[in-house]
């Protein structure tokens, strides 16, 4: 094994257990999440504190400006550079996050697709502006039924990807996915999972609440002020931003704003289960149950990962 991945759905206390493994093998924390290498999204995200990054060396958090984009393939090179060098200084790489492409881009190595082309995607944003994303997504399932299927009709940023790579390619992104640049690594993966969609979803709710309380909505009043963001970066994409922003613009009130954020946190929790139970690599664990950093300490030395008295690596 090179590393360790901690994932699972949102909300399920993957950090709090890296930072109690922290407190008992040496690591560094490798960032798994989409929204934490923007810079200003802090609250929404969970970011870990400046005093906690201080005291466990973090990394991939705010290494973008929110006008920027990161994607899987970036992820895969940064986090194998990464793991490297942790490894030379004697520390355990832990990857933490629920962004599960990553973990896939990672582990299993990347599809050789085209670059990203800014007049295509310009053209994409037109059409959507004029159709609505719903008739994108059909053109999608028209040149690769795949794609389709696992993409959201909602899911805007990977419906332009999608078609992007047909457009650029010719070919339909499922295909070229098929072939990967590098080869399978190996990595400990474990899941947290809830003991219950209600519990998930309890703790959902109380979380954003207290965002909220926070300051959550300034944040977001603060990015908008720049006046060099819009909605439909991948940025402000990211889950209760874009529900907040949408508040700010005056298209809905408060409470909606809310409940739609709440919504699509339980979705986008839904989608991250079913992609745990569809990968048998991944072992899943009980969020929440008592002696997991005692547990996983055990599992990890088991592997050969650290010594047995959890200071070093084998």
């Amino acid at each position: 094994m090179e590393c360790v991945c901690l994932t699972g759905p949102t909300a399920c206390g993957k950090t709090d257990l890296a930072l109690a493994l922290a407190d008992a093998v040496p690591l560094d924390i490798v960032s798994m999440d989409s929204a934490l290498v923007y810079r200003g999204l802090d609250i929404g995200t969970a970011k870990p504190p400046p005093e906690v990054r201080r005291a466990v060396p973090h990394h991939l958090i705010d290494i973008l400006e929110p006008t920027e984009s990161y994607s899987a393939g970036r992820f895969a090179r940064d986090a194998a550079r990464l793991v490297s060098e942790i490894r030379a200084r004697g520390r355990l790489p832990l990857l933490v996050g629920g962004t599960l492409l990553y973990l896939k881009a990672f582990r299993d190595g990347l599809s050789v697709l085209p670059r990203a082309d800014a007049r295509i995607r310009a053209e994409l944003e037109r059409e959507a502006e004029r159709h609505g994303w719903a008739a994108l997504h059909e053109r999608l399932r028209q040149v690769d039924p795949q794609a389709a299927a696992r993409i959201a009709p909602s899911d805007r940023q990977r419906i332009q990807r999608a078609l992007e790579v047909h457009a650029l390619a010719q070919r339909p992104i499922t295909e070229l996915q098929r072939g990967r640049a590098n080869p399978e690594r190996r990595v400990l993966s474990i899941a947290l999972v809830p003991p219950s969609r209600s519990e998930l979803a309890a703790r959902i709710e109380r979380r954003f609440d207290a965002m909220v309380a926070a300051g959550f909505v300034k944040e977001v009043e603060r990015l908008r002020a720049r006046g060099d963001l819009t909605p439909h970066l991948p940025a402000m994409r990211a889950v209760g931003y874009r529900q907040i922003w949408s508040f700010l613009d005056g298209r809905c009130s408060w409470n909606e704003a809310r409940e739609k954020a709440l919504a699509a946190t339980r979705q986008y929790a839904k989608r991250q289960m079913t992609w745990l139970r569809g990968d048998a690599r991944i072992e899943t664990w009980p969020a929440f149950a008592a002696g997991l950093r005692d547990r996983l300490v055990e599992r990890i030395s088991k592997e050969c990962l650290i010594a047995k008295n959890s200071r070093r690596l084998c």
